[in-house]
């Protein structure tokens, strides 16, 4: 059972349930004062006036407590307990309370004389913090002196390369130094000075030596150009040498390419394509052509020079040569050539231009240039092109490889998990767009995205993002994306996602501030998800995140819309079908059910003119359908235990024969806080509220120790350092921790944070049930893994009945055909189910590596 979204306790039917939340308790001098939740969290709180005082709520449990321990940190004006401790717990626990409250005890000054003690000494127990300080102050890293000084180093070491000096640095040394700084994120820093370096070399230097030669002829200038890049090569491949390391880790990643296609775009851009040289490069590589064909000697490799350096990228071939047709078919329009004429000129043209090239238009590298710029026009130059002699879809190779080797690096990204799906989808729109207008919808590269999608989603590992188990990690993350949306609303859709910004997809311009229909921004964006869900193989993964999340939106109230939550329940159905969402339906079900059984408690109540002093809402839930809780301990105020007590009885009246059991780690409520700057209403969880009340009736300066918190709470050390994270190290924090720090300690004091203020009245602290640790994650990967392993097992089974005997590879076959829905196991996986079985007697092994079941 758990609680509803305003208020504490909540129970479960059957041998399973879960636990409810204890409300808040106040005392005569309120730091913190608390009243208990409303029944419902769209109602408005309740007067301060009719409010039932902490004090009321909570004398039984105050006064219980007092008489089972004292604490230790009491400070001068704290009541101490009547009831003293035994004999040995006083000798163990024994503190001056000067100590406990943080006052140094005086220290003795006399000094022992040589070889006897002093009279009076009475020698130190316990334990002793000892201080070792470091005598030689450490050198404090400046990360920028460092990059300055390799950068000094790395262009000293230019200077020598360009000038074509004798190398007089080591290689080794300055690879290393580069490698230091791209794992200190200076990658981008190195790229922009070494390409701003490269650049002022090859303008200055490289060209004005060119441009003040006296030349008699294009051939000579052809000559000097290719001696010029012969040298430029040279230099490269040394730099590329020292900058490696940034070359494959940093700049393969991005749309520039690789340091050496850097270097010759420099090259082209500042040599190639000067207004003045080019003319004179060309003119010259023609010359030679001409003296070939008049007879005279042909400098070949000359020629073969000036053609690698006039080489076209893909997109300006593309261009060129439809421009070029097209020219040529205007030619016969303009001089009325017959129409036989026309159709074998493009022909001709069409075979050499795209035929005869299809290898070069189809080039792995070349495409994924283009799609990593996301460049739609080009890309629809090239297949218009190909089209023309049917060919378009000789580009499914290189599309889908480049589709795989995008998504298989998104997909396990470990470091950027929490953004896969974002990134998956953003993904998938832009190959859908490209599909639509650069592809023109064909059927063929359509299948090519869709196969290539369901190979790399469907990709796993055993990694530590899967805590060692092989379930799909895309699952997973689907599931919590989804629990965003239905969480947040149009609100958590990133803005590239939105519908708006799918349907102005290509557009220069459009309105980003053009208001948008939340409810159709969220439904498509579900529509997306489940598009995507679709190629998930193994959805038992989805399955479990899915309920666990959905658990806490409907137990919790963060659902930002119940119609929402309905259109997912159906789509899943459509998809899955009614047995995948049986369980998920049973919770709604209980909770509705759940608010009917309070709506009966509460009219019994008034029936008998019964007022309680605690508003409570309890959900009662079937075990089978909602996912497991473990129970766990605390200490739940009298009133509150009362109040579970008087709705026990009241249920069981009802429903003879079962039994609740309360998960109060599950609950949740809202308290009355004044602080110096005003009073506040806080929505905490259960554990934050028995901790906060802890302050009540303390001074506003006084310490509470973490022992005395967890003595007090009855909370497990876990719950303990969790809960007062989430109060005195999170965003928003009523308490104030000592020493401060982010982490939890045993040796920390807290206090109530004075100063805490907040511009909403009614502030939520309770993020912490939301969040998910990594107990849990660990905790369903592993159930979900087991699962898979019984349901192979069970598959297993089925086929040997039915088959009696089959071979090895015919059973592996046959499990993976009908376990492919839920996650299929690696072969080797199904192998030891396999021999589990044959242990346990189902089959067993026979001749020519066959089975054979056992009935």
């Amino acid at each position: 059972m758990r609680p509803s979204t305003s208020s504490l306790p909540v129970g479960e039917r059957s041998p399973d349930s879960s636990p409810p939340h204890p409300p808040a308790r106040k005392r005569k001098r309120p730091s913190i004062a608390a009243t208990a939740a409303t029944a419902s969290a769209s109602q408005p709180p309740p007067s301060l006036a009719k409010e039932p005082s902490i004090q009321n709520l909570f004398s039984a449990q105050a006064s219980a407590g007092a008489s089972q321990s004292t604490p230790n940190d009491s400070s001068p004006n704290r009541k101490k307990s009547k009831t003293q401790p035994s004999k040995m717990q006083s000798e163990m626990y024994s503190f001056s309370s000067k100590l406990a409250s943080g006052n140094p005890q005086p220290t003795n000054t006399n000094r022992r004389l040589s070889g006897k003690l002093n009279k009076g000494f009475q020698p130190k127990t316990g334990t002793t913090k000892l201080v070792v300080k470091t005598l030689k102050p450490q050198p404090v890293w400046d990360a920028n002196k460092y990059f300055e000084e390799t950068w000094a180093q790395l262009d000293q070491a230019l200077n020598v390369i360009f000038t074509q000096a004798p190398v007089n640095f080591s290689m080794e040394e300055l690879y290393r130094r580069v490698e230091n700084l791209c794992r200190q994120k200076r990658a981008e820093d190195i790229y922009a000075r070494l390409s701003t370096r490269c650049k002022q070399h090859v303008r200055g230097t490289m060209k004005t030596s060119l441009l003040s030669k006296q030349r008699q002829s294009n051939i000579q200038v052809l000559h000097d150009v290719l001696d010029a890049w012969t040298v430029w090569n040279q230099q490269m491949h040394t730099i590329r040498c020292i900058f490696y390391y940034m070359d494959r880790s940093y700049l393969l990643q991005t749309s520039r390419g690789s340091l050496q296609d850097v270097t010759i775009k420099i090259f082209r851009d500042n040599i190639f394509e000067d207004a003045t040289l080019k003319p004179d490069i060309i003119d010259g590589a023609c010359e030679l052509i001409s003296a070939d064909r008049s007879g005279k000697d042909l400098d070949k490799s000359c020629l073969r020079q000036a053609i690698s350096i006039a080489e076209q990228s893909l997109p300006e071939y593309v261009n060129d040569a439809a421009n070029f047709m097209t020219k040529e078919i205007d030619r016969c329009e303009f001089f009325g050539l017959d129409q036989s004429t026309r159709r074998d000129l493009l022909a001709l043209l069409e075979e050499h231009i795209i035929e005869n090239k299809v290898d070069y238009l189809t080039n792995q590298d070349s495409i994924a240039d283009l799609l990593d710029d996301y460049a739609t026009k080009d890309l629809e130059q090239l297949y218009a092109l190909l089209q023309r002699r049917r060919l378009g879809s000789k580009i499914r190779p290189a599309f889908e490889r480049w589709v795989d080797d995008t998504g298989t690096q998104i997909v396990f990204d470990d470091k950027n998990d929490t953004q896969m799906v974002v990134r998956l989808l953003s993904l998938k729109t832009r190959l859908d767009n490209i599909w639509r207008t650069s592809f023109h919808r064909s059927e063929e590269l359509g299948h090519a995205l869709r196969e290539s999608f369901e190979t790399f989603i469907n990709k796993t590992k055993k990694s530590a993002a899967t805590h060692g188990t092989d379930n799909s990690k895309t699952g997973e993350m689907i599931a919590k994306y989804v629990d965003q949306l239905l969480r947040g609303g149009a609100k958590a859709i990133p803005t590239d996602l939105t519908l708006h910004a799918r349907d102005n997809a290509g557009k220069e311009e459009y309105d980003e501030n053009e208001a948008m229909d939340e409810d159709s921004e969220v439904n498509a964006q579900l529509d997306q998800v489940l598009d995507m869900f679709r190629f998930v193989h193994g959805k038992a993964v989805f399955e479990a995140f899915y309920k666990k999340d959905l658990a806490r939106r409907l137990l919790m109230g963060r659902s930002a819309s119940a119609d929402a939550e309905r259109s997912m329940l159906a789509r899943l159905k459509t998809e899955c079908g009614a047995e995948f969402t049986h369980n998920l339906e049973q919770m709604f079900k209980d909770v509705e059910l759940a608010r009917e059984e309070m709506s009966s408690y509460k009219s019994r109540m008034e029936e008998r003119e019964e007022r309680p002093k605690v508003d409570l809402n309890v959900n009662v839930l079937s075990q089978a359908a909602w996912p497991t809780y473990p129970v766990v301990p605390v200490m739940i105020p009298a009133d509150i235990q009362q109040a579970i007590d008087e709705y026990e009885r009241h249920y069981k009246s009802k429903h003879s024969g079962r039994k609740l059991d309360w998960k109060h780690s599950l609950a949740h409520c809202q308290m009355k806080a004044k602080f110096s700057k005003g009073t506040k209403e806080l929505v905490v969880s259960s554990f934050q509220a028995i901790i906060l009340l802890l302050f009540n009736n303390v001074e506003p300066s006084e310490h509470l120790t973490y022992d005395f918190i967890k003595s007090e709470s009855g909370l497990p050390e876990a719950e303990v350092n969790r809960t007062l994270q989430s109060l005195a190290c999170a965003k928003l924090r009523p308490l104030q921790k000592h020493p401060k720090g982010r982490e939890i300690s045993t040796t920390d004091s807290f206090t109530v944070d004075p100063t805490f203020w907040h511009d909403k009245y009614r502030v939520k602290i309770n993020q912490v049930q939301l969040k998910e640790t990594k107990e849990e994650n660990k905790e369903t990967h592993e159930r979900v893994q087991e699962d898979r392993n019984f349901e192979c097992q069970a598959a297993v089974v089925r086929v040997m009945k039915a088959r009696k005997t089959i071979g090895h590879s015919e059973l592996i076959a046959e499990v993976i055909k009908a376990t492919r829905s839920r996650g299929v196991l690696d072969v080797k996986d199904i192998k030891k189910n396999i021999d589990r079985l044959i242990e346990k007697d189902y089959m067993e092994r026979e001749e020519g590596n066959m089975y054979s079941y056992i009935a």
